[in-house]
């Protein structure tokens, strides 16, 4: 249900051209709180079932794609569905709000 973006054709391919709802966390090794909200991320992803998942984009190799999504903070956090981004946010989040967030990706 998680995987990591190699390029952007991979994120074209994956993300973009999913048929499932895609939450895409833009991340960096450097960035404290992606440590934290990533697992946290991800452990809630999984609970979805796959009705959900999620790619994870390292901003310091995928510059081209951080600027294109408008990524000026990391985390930043994406919901993708039919190729459209639906939702996003910033920073650290409650397991609610978190929940809410992957609720309104998927419906």
């Amino acid at each position: 249900t998680t995987f990591n973006i190699q390029d952007g054709p991979d994120f074209q391919d994956r993300v973009v051209n999913s048929e499932t709802p895609v939450v895409v966390d833009f991340h960096a090794q450097w960035c404290g709180p992606c440590k934290i909200l990533g697992p946290r991320l991800e452990k809630m992803v999984v609970k979805q079932q796959g009705k959900v998942v999620m790619a994870k984009v390292d901003i310091d190799d995928h510059t081209d794609l951080a600027i294109e999504y408008e990524v000026s903070a990391v985390p930043t956090i994406l919901a993708m569905k039919n190729g459209d981004m639906v939702d996003k946010f910033v920073g650290i989040k409650d397991e609610d709000q978190l929940e809410a967030f992957l609720k309104k990706s998927i419906d």
